[in-house]
């Protein structure tokens, strides 16, 4: 049918890879809420702003409701959130976050993905002190003003606020230490959240040259096809 064709379907089936991917994240994410806080999202400010980020990557309310029946079941699978870390190729630091029900199994795929790019799993502490652990808070520009969203939420532990101009939103980062005081502080405020996130920012980067980098991107691509792995943090420039 053509290269065109096939070009189109090879990013359909990318688009339909990377929602299957977020679908299975929020699901976790979900189990782990559910266990924590109990399954009314009422009482549990955490299981709230997940169904908040179902909304926002399309995910069908059935599949959510589902989830969180799942996760109030007695068997269900018991999901923990693990970071590993280590070094790829040319010495680049790198966190691997991963939510699993068997970390035997997960740390032994990190290991395998670290291993065959040429790096090293190492010990917990060993590159995380090069990144910080901030949560995001995204928000609709609407008629709100930057100046007095700051004035607003410093107490709350902002340290920045970016306007996204091409979608119209208001990017509130704050320390992840401080996840739950500004959550409460934009709920009280009636300022509605889009979507949060939880993210390591490094605090130095690494310049490489196009050849090294196309190897440190061709590890993490290969870890972030795996179910068990969330999200991959790197240093590079």
């Amino acid at each position: 049918m053509g290269r065109i064709f096939e070009t189109r379907k090879a990013t359909m089936f990318k688009r339909y890879a990377k929602m299957a991917k977020a679908f299975t994240k929020i699901g976790r994410d979900i189990v782990i809420a559910v266990k924590l806080g109990g399954p009314n999202p009422e009482s549990n400010a955490r299981l709230r702003m997940i169904i908040q980020n179902a909304k926002a990557v399309n995910m069908p309310k059935a599949n959510v409701e589902a989830a969180i029946k799942r996760a109030s079941e007695k068997d269900s699978s018991n999901y923990e959130e693990v970071i590993y870390e280590g070094y790829a190729p040319h010495g680049v630091p790198v966190l691997v976050e991963c939510t699993t029900n068997n970390p035997t199994r997960t740390v032994a795929s990190v290991r395998m993905y670290f291993n065959r790019a040429g790096g090293s799993l190492g010990t917990s502490g060993s590159v995380s002190f090069m990144f910080e652990h901030v949560a995001l808070f995204k928000i609709e520009e609407g008629g709100l003003n930057k100046d007095d969203l700051e004035l607003d939420l410093i107490d709350f532990g902002l340290e920045d606020i970016t306007l996204d101009q091409e979608n119209k939103q208001f990017i509130i980062q704050v320390k992840f230490s401080d996840f739950g005081n500004m959550q409460q502080a934009l709920e009280e405020k009636k300022i509605s959240v889009l979507e949060t996130s939880k993210t390591y920012i490094p605090t130095t980067t690494k310049e490489l040259t196009q050849e090294q980098e196309a190897e440190v991107m061709a590890m993490i691509e290969k870890m972030e096809e795996d179910d068990d792995i969330q999200a991959v943090y790197h240093n590079i420039a």
